[in-house]
Formats: C-alpha cells, structure tokens, sequence
C-alpha cells in the first residue's frame, strides 16, 4: 500500500527556513518522479518542485527558483524540501505526491498518490 507522510512544516517569520520531509512506504522512491505541491486557502493546487526518478531532471515554479531545493534520499526512501527565504506568499498546506508512470511530470493531474500534508505558515 503506497503511503506517504509530510512532516517538517509550522510557523516562520519572513526570510526564515523550513526543511520539509516526505517518507514513502509501500513502494521505492528510486523508481518514480515525487513531487512537492501546495494549496492556498481559496487557491487551486500548484507543483512547487518534482524531481525524476531516471536522471535526477527537477522542476521549480518560478516563484520558488533559488529559494527552494528538492531532494532525495533514496536509501531513507525520503524526499526532502529545503525552503529558505520563505515569504507569506509560501503559505500554504504542502502536500507530497508520486504517480505510477516512466514519463517525468510535475503536472498535477499526473499524480495519483498523496500524502495529508503539512501547513506552512509564513508569518511576523
């Protein structure tokens, strides 16, 4: 049974960090694209950052380029999103997802496994 897990999240103050973790069980990291999303109250869910399984290939929204690193730890089956100069636009319920497929996409109807998320609360 696929299964994965956010921890990591809370309350920041602007230019702050977080380091958010997705555990995965039930199947291997190694062989699928994982992705990190998020949702605002009274917004439509976006892809923040995926990564590939096959060559490492990572996607980041504009927004988030330069400020957030996506990362995996295949042996810990984890993946990991570093967020570093957080702004109150970054707050969000951030949500890991996978999807069964060999093709790499960050879009969100791609991805058929979720986790319950984690809040981030960016916020002085």
């Amino acid at each position: 049974q696929v299964q994965l897990v956010e921890s990591g999240g809370g309350l920041v103050q602007p230019g702050g960090s977080l380091r958010l973790s997705c555990a995965a069980s039930g199947f291997s990291l190694g062989y699928t694209a994982i992705g990190w999303f998020r949702q605002a109250p009274g917004k439509e869910r976006e892809a923040v950052s995926c990564v590939s399984s096959s060559d490492g290939s990572t996607y980041y929204v504009d927004s988030v380029k330069g400020r957030f690193t996506i990362s995996r730890d295949n042996a810990k089956n984890t993946v990991y999103l570093q967020m570093n100069s957080l702004k109150p636009e970054d707050t969000a319920v951030y949500y890991c997802a996978t999807y069964q497929g060999y093709y790499f996409s960050c879009a969100v109807q791609t991805y058929d496994y979720w986790g319950q998320g984690t809040q981030v609360t960016v916020s002085s």
